[in-house]
């Protein structure tokens, strides 16, 4: 996979047009060190007609959610109306959190999110990465020793601690002649560690497929692993469904993991 420097700008402006409003700043409450970013995902695990049926989940790295209390940083966008709050608090929040295998990649059903926002009465307005954003096989394994520009879209950590600014990363990824992993050659700032990372596939004739190639974990000596969508989605569509009936455009239940939507 190779891409012309002419698609830079054109990617991250289809990334911030497609998944701007897809990412989530966390951090240790009671302003402790530990930040990271999660996103919303929507796993497509069915389709009849002009109608889907999918389940949707927060994704981040596993080794960012190993801690009680959670504050969540909200933004207007992220809202239908006005917003009680800029922040919310989680509690248990790794108990919330389901590791997926050795990926280093952990989910969480996104019922609670929805069910909180009722509560205070406004509605989640998100971007999701969608079954045809994330990456499959094909698109993990045309990544090879060649280095294959990529971009971060997280949240770093501004100087008060609680200003968590959005920010496009620009790096490369490359495939581990040794270890045939996918490992992020660049920095990725504080805040970012959790967040999806994206590439251009080129298609010929100045055109190119946005991908979220997987998620950036934390970094093991002076690199940072990428763990690929494709192993994502399998892990994601082995767990239990605890849903019951689902009803157009609206969660199935308090779990909220089920629905079905209109395309």
């Amino acid at each position: 996979m190779s891409q012309a420097p002419v698609f830079h700008d054109a990617i991250i402006e289809s990334i911030l047009g497609s998944a701007r409003r897809s990412t989530l700043p966390y951090q240790k409450a009671h302003r402790g060190d530990d930040f990271g970013t999660a996103f919303w995902f929507n796993d497509l695990v069915g389709k009849q007609g002009d109608t889907e049926t999918v389940r949707q989940y927060l994704v981040t790295a596993g080794a960012m959610t190993r801690y009680d209390v959670a504050e969540v940083r909200l933004r207007p966008e992220l809202s239908r109306s006005a917003m009680s709050a800029h922040a919310i608090a989680m509690v248990r929040f790794e108990q919330e959190w389901t590791p997926l295998g050795d990926s280093g990649v952990a989910v969480m059903p996104t019922g609670g999110l929805h069910a909180l926002a009722r509560r205070k009465r406004w509605e989640w307005a998100t971007d999701e990465i969608t079954d045809g954003l994330a990456a499959r096989a094909e698109d993990v394994a045309a990544v090879g020793a060649e280095p294959v520009p990529a971009y971060v879209l997280g949240h770093d950590v501004g100087p008060d601690r609680t200003d968590r600014p959005q920010a496009v990363v620009v790096g490369d990824v490359v495939r581990g002649a040794d270890d045939g992993r996918l490992w992020w050659n660049g920095t990725v700032p504080v805040g970012c560690v959790g967040a999806p990372v994206f590439v251009g596939v080129p298609l010929g004739d100045q055109r190119f497929k946005l991908v979220c190639l997987g998620v950036v974990l934390p970094a093991v000596d002076t690199r940072h692993p990428v763990a690929a969508f494709d192993g994502i989605r399998s892990a994601v569509r082995e767990l239990p469904d605890r849903s019951s009936s689902t009803t157009p455009d609206t969660p199935a239940s308090t779990s909220g993991r089920w629905w079905r939507r209109a395309r």
